[in-house]
């Protein structure tokens, strides 16, 4: 124990302009920290917001029962074997978004809870995310003080809802009342930006390269993630392997050529460009770009959206061609909640996938998942009628040790979803008295 090898956080593989940050290793911590078993409390807490739009059938959505003994809606009954890890929290609100242009106020002011200016010019005035706010303080930690993911491209010009600019709906993540930060929605741009070279992209010489030999990343810095295995316990071997592997299974599926739809289930749907077909490989692959920058503490601040406030995208592979919008207006008309409802599982079933990827990442005595915070929700409830009260919103995972889930949390009506963002910032070691329209911490999350 006395000579026994350590490492920094902060540490990088790197070679021929590539970075590859390492994974948390039991050789990062301090050798009291490894005798008294406090490894997972070692390990650094994340949080992550996987934004949904449209809102959802509420019907279909609410959980009945009790506080432990609660009872899961329908559309989340995939999440059922996840009970110990989530917190279903009722009654929260995003009542800065209310009044005309539903969708343009409400996806900037979930994060914010700052009511946006109305205008259809480049006057633009939202308010500063929740995930900024704390990139500001806390981001210098890490190589990316934030991610901003996305499964969806939005108009940046024009505009898109009623007397509003483009630019409110398709921005989860502000930086600034005036500038926004712009998600990524292409996964092959965002493994190329976590891996290149620090700090910047790669020279032009190694793509070339990369391009001409078909390299993985991990070629180039194989030599030195031999040498530092043999100073590796076993228990660090492992984990440098699985997440190895992980990188360069993302780099093989990338590299794939697309699948091919049939005419009929592409009717109405175009084709994005180096971007998977289908919902399912899209978002899948970003997941796992997000929980291989948390794994390898590239950021502890990510944003994941599933698809832009008023988003008309539709989901073929679900049977049917009807755009997402268009079935959330369903004026209580059944064939039309069916399929709204069918979107809201879709989106579901998908966030286990991630989930998994969270909870099969070990750290100590714990996961990723048990040191993050997850928010899964929107800001828009019922969608046909563009309500801002009772949100869905789901938040998974202990924060390190300080939420205790498993449980189903009812606040007070109209509870801001900003005493949330606040409690949320305490546990991250943002310090601040307020956030947006926040009234105060939200009890109940620990036990």
């Amino acid at each position: 124990m006395k000579n026994r090898f350590r490492l920094t956080r902060r540490s990088f593989l790197r070679a021929a302009g590539v970075t590859v940050a390492l994974p948390f290793l039991e050789a990062m911590l301090p050798r009291q920290a490894l005798v008294a078993g406090a490894v997972a409390s070692a390990a650094p807490r994340r949080m992550a917001f996987l934004y949904i739009p449209n809102g959802v059938w509420v019907n279909a959505w609410k959980a009945t029962g009790g506080a432990t003994d609660f009872k899961l809606g329908p559309t989340l009954a995939p999440l059922e074997r996840f009970r110990p890890d989530m917190l279903l929290l009722d009654n929260l609100a995003c009542l800065q978004a209310r009044g005309g242009g539903a969708h343009a106020r409400t996806m900037p002011c979930f994060l914010s809870g700052v009511q946006i200016f109305q205008t259809m010019g480049a006057d633009i005035h939202a308010g500063v995310t929740m995930d900024q706010f704390a990139a500001r303080q806390i981001g210098d930690a890490t190589r990316f003080p934030s991610l901003e993911l996305g499964c969806e491209y939005g108009q940046q010009d024009g505009f898109c809802d009623t007397g509003f600019t483009c630019i409110y709906q398709t921005n989860l993540s502000w930086r600034s009342p005036t500038a926004p930060s712009p998600k990524e929605v292409n996964p092959r741009i965002v493994f190329d930006r976590l891996f290149a070279g620090q700090g910047a992209r790669e020279t032009s010489e190694v793509v070339a390269q990369r391009e001409q030999w078909n390299l993985s990343i991990l070629d180039f810095v194989q030599e030195q993630a031999k040498d530092l295995n043999r100073s590796l316990g076993n228990a660090d071997r492992q984990r440098m392997d699985d997440y190895l592997t992980s990188i360069r299974e993302i780099e093989k599926r990338i590299a794939q050529p697309p699948a091919q739809f049939s005419a009929e289930m592409t009717k109405g749907m175009e084709r994005p460009t180096r971007i998977p077909p289908s919902f399912s490989e899209h978002f899948r692959l970003m997941s796992d770009l997000l929980v291989l920058a948390f794994r390898g503490d590239l950021t502890r601040i990510g944003t994941l959206v599933l698809g832009n406030e008023g988003t008309r995208r539709s989901y073929p592979e679900l049977g049917f061609t009807d755009e997402h919008h268009g079935v959330s207006h369903h004026a209580n008309r059944p064939e039309m909640i069916d399929k709204y409802t069918k979107i809201n599982e879709y989106h579901v079933r998908e966030l286990t996938y991630f989930l998994d990827k969270m909870k099969s990442v070990r750290e100590g005595d714990g996961t990723l998942l048990d040191n993050s915070m997850i928010v899964y929700g929107g800001g828009v409830a019922d969608g046909n009628a563009h309500g801002h009260t009772d949100l869905p919103v789901i938040l998974f995972g202990r924060g390190g040790g300080t939420i205790s889930p498993g449980r189903r949390l009812v606040s007070q009506r109209d509870t801001p979803v900003c005493n949330l963002y606040l409690s949320m910032f305490e546990r991250m070691g943002v310090k601040t008295d307020r956030f947006g329209d926040s009234t105060g911490l939200l009890p109940g999350l620990s036990v």
